[in-house]
């Protein structure tokens, strides 16, 4: 090859202009570094943003209806719920900014910019969740204990709002929640609060024509176990973007076979995946190729390849017959 003394040369991918490819030699042997950023847009950032604001907005003001009611009626159950709602309100803050944050461009010392922000909110989030969850137990527990006369018609009233707030808000973010953790996070709050709020509103009805004022706790109790189970998979999804595992829905083994499977490669190995936010994921391998002539359209199919699988960041280093895998600790056949 001509040019084998370039430090970099300038490759077409998908007909636009967007990477270098390092050529190198190391040990005699030749080394070729493909860098590819592709960005997935699954998720409408302006119409999620709508709706992270609609949803602060809403239970801001639901918060404060909430606190003024229960403290009119002597509620505690409703104060508390007030509090729980201001600590989803705060959530919805921080899930918000976190995507404003991933938005900001890299630079010299955060390469990726600051995208895992995402995933760190949503684990956040997730032991929010959690926290939410030992004090509705708390709660629930206490009521039960210290039976006290509550007025069931306006408790009602207020959480059938409530219900209102959050089944609509939880509905913003319906069609995202499988494809951002952060927005899963925002949906099943949400989506908490509504159930809390049915069950307020089964509780005030109940207490209205029996006068039994335990059911409120037994509710409570229900609820509690139903938002431990659903949070549960959030939590440990977000955990292991957290610590750099394998994103959720992706297979190491199946994508290191079908590769090996494409025609020009010989091999693959040093396969590394992980999550760069709560929406990309990036890829890093070694691909032993049978004929260099062909790396341009082997790099092409494996980039689609890639990108068909929600893989949109990939390093490749391509090898050629006689090359050492010099890295320690190298899986190398």
């Amino acid at each position: 090859m001509e040019n084998i003394d370039k430090s970099k040369e300038e490759i077409f991918c998908d007909d636009h202009l967007l990477h270098d490819v390092d050529v190198h030699t190391h040990g005699g042997h030749l080394h070729f570094h493909s860098h590819s950023h592709h960005h997935d847009h699954n998720i409408n950032i302006d119409s999620l943003n709508k709706a992270f604001v609609w949803g602060i907005v809403l239970n801001s003001l639901f918060v404060i209806i909430e606190f003024i009611v229960g403290f009119l009626f002597n509620s505690v159950g409703l104060i508390s719920d007030a509090g729980h709602n201001l600590s989803d309100v705060a959530s919805l803050i921080l899930a918000m900014l976190a995507f404003r944050v991933a938005k900001i461009h890299s630079n010299q010392k955060f390469t990726y910019g600051y995208k895992k922000m995402t995933i760190l909110v949503s684990l956040i989030n997730a032991v929010i969740l959690l926290a939410a969850v030992a004090f509705i137990v708390y709660e629930s527990i206490h009521k039960i204990i210290v039976m006290q006369e509550v007025e069931g018609k306006m408790i009602s009233i207020t959480a059938a709002i409530g219900v209102l707030i959050n089944g609509f808000t939880a509905w913003l973010f319906l069609k995202d929640k499988e494809k951002d953790l952060n927005v899963k996070g925002a949906y099943l709050h949400m989506a908490a609060d509504c159930l809390v709020s049915i069950g307020v509103v089964v509780s005030g009805i109940v207490i209205i024509y029996t006068g039994w004022y335990w059911i409120d706790g037994i509710i409570g109790l229900v609820v509690a176990a139903i938002i431990v189970f659903s949070t549960m998979d959030l939590l440990k999804d977000s955990l292991c973007l957290a610590l750099d595992g394998v994103p959720k829905g992706i297979s190491v083994k199946d994508i290191a076979e079908d590769i090996h499977k494409m025609d020009n490669v010989e091999d693959i190995h040093h396969i590394h995946i992980w999550a760069i936010s709560t929406t990309e994921n990036a890829m890093t391998a070694h691909v032993f190729l049978k004929d260099i002539l062909l790396l341009e359209q082997t790099k092409h199919q494996i980039k689609h390849y890639l990108k068909k699988h929600n893989i949109s960041h990939s390093t490749l280093e391509f090898e050629v017959k006689g090359s050492d895998c010099d890295e320690k600790n190298c899986d190398c056949h």
